[in-house]
């Protein structure tokens, strides 16, 4: 009864918003997901969608335990394998959105540093990334700064931005962290939107120069492509090390117990402001890659959505798995190209899908392996 009663309420609502063909496929859409945890409490033991994710994590944690080291170690070197192979079968459009997808893996590396490494929810990520994107913009139009120069230079001032906003804010925790920088990325959206005499204002600047090396103009988007995915490729190697550091374990000790791992001599304030800084340095770097590809930037590019989409990227590949949050970042970069051809309704499909991941799937599709046995602790099951 509820169900139906629900789906009711739903089109009641959105009829006069909507009109009555989205407000009729929101309503179909949430009988049906109510349909479907209905039917997953009814099943058998054994046969639970959770149950069966708890059985391939339990297969995937055996594997990592017994398979030789080399077998580990060649995974990543077939995916990458594979993505370089990749062009050979895409045209121009396949490639613009392959490129953009390894933007926000980039960006969804540098975000998982403090949301999934050192547990600080930042909801205001797209300010540095605009930090990058407008340094290299700025550069490259009025100083005529070649890409290269102008790569480290975004990627510094970024991060000076995210020491600056880690300064204030080491005391908060939680929702109050995540408010505050939220309103950092608003402001830097809205003081870009306003400065007109040095940002252009809403118009947003034109004619940035595209990358060069050895006499090579990045003019194609074969070119990009490979560009962003050495930088990609880059980025999950050094998230990987870092994971496995020093500093990694004492990020994870900061996110699990801040108090406990204080009172056992682990410096929380220096950690806090490295993760902001680290984060904010790639983030600036993918901004820079991001105008050297566009050609163009402007303030409605670093809205508060995109800070939602790096952050749910990362959430729904596995906070702090390095081969998750890619996953995650690919997954959600095609998922709205995917769904093109139905793009009147592709965000209630992607709101349903996050909804029935959280229900299912809350530590991730892939996630790490402390994040797996933690979440099999809670549970009381084992593999």
């Amino acid at each position: 009864i509820a169900s139906p009663l629900v789906a009711a309420i739903c089109f009641v609502i959105g009829l006069p918003l909507l009109g009555w063909k989205r407000a009729a496929a929101l309503a179909a859409v949430v009988a049906g997901m109510q349909l479907l945890a209905w039917a997953a409490r009814l099943a058998p033991e054994g046969r639970r969608p959770s149950d069966w994710l708890g059985g391939m994590d339990a297969a995937l944690a055996r594997w990592r335990e017994r398979s030789p080291r080399w077998a580990r170690g060649g995974l990543p070197w077939g995916a990458l394998a594979l993505a370089c192979l990749a062009p050979l079968g895409m045209n121009a459009y396949g490639l613009n959105v392959a490129t953009d997808a390894g933007i926000y893996v980039c960006l969804a590396l540098g975000l998982n540093i403090v949301v999934g490494m050192a547990g600080l929810l930042v909801l205001g990520y797209a300010a540095f990334y605009a930090v990058g994107a407008y340094t290299y913009a700025i550069l490259s139009t009025q100083a005529h700064v070649p890409f290269w120069v102008a790569l480290p230079v975004g990627g510094v001032l970024a991060a000076l931005f995210g020491l600056l906003l880690g300064l204030p804010v080491l005391r908060l925790r939680g929702d109050y962290l995540a408010i505050v920088t939220l309103g950092f990325g608003e402001i830097t959206r809205i003081t870009l939107n306003n400065w007109d005499t040095f940002t252009n204002g809403p118009n947003g600047i034109m004619g940035i120069a595209p990358p060069s090396l050895f006499g090579l103009t990045f003019s194609r988007p074969l070119h990009y492509y490979y560009l962003v995915l050495a930088f990609a490729a880059f980025a999950a190697f050094l998230s990987h090390r870092l994971e496995r550091s020093r500093i990694g374990r004492a990020w994870v000790a900061v996110r699990e117990d801040e108090t406990a791992a204080e009172a056992m001599g682990v410096p929380t304030v220096r950690l806090k402001l490295l993760a902001f800084t680290l984060a904010a340095f790639w983030g600036g770097l993918a901004g820079v890659l991001f105008a050297s590809k566009q050609l163009f930037v402007s303030p409605e590019s670093f809205n508060f959505l995109e800070s939602v989409m790096i952050l749910c990227m990362v959430v729904l590949g596995g906070m702090g798995s390095v081969p998750g949050v890619v996953l995650g970042a690919v997954l959600l970069a095609l998922l709205p190209e995917v769904l093109r051809g139905v793009a009147d309704y592709r965000l209630i499909v992607f709101g349903a899908a996050m909804v029935v991941l959280m229900q299912y799937r809350p530590q991730g599709l892939w996630p790490s392996a402390r994040r797996f046995m933690e979440f099999k602790e809670e549970k009381g099951a084992g593999p």
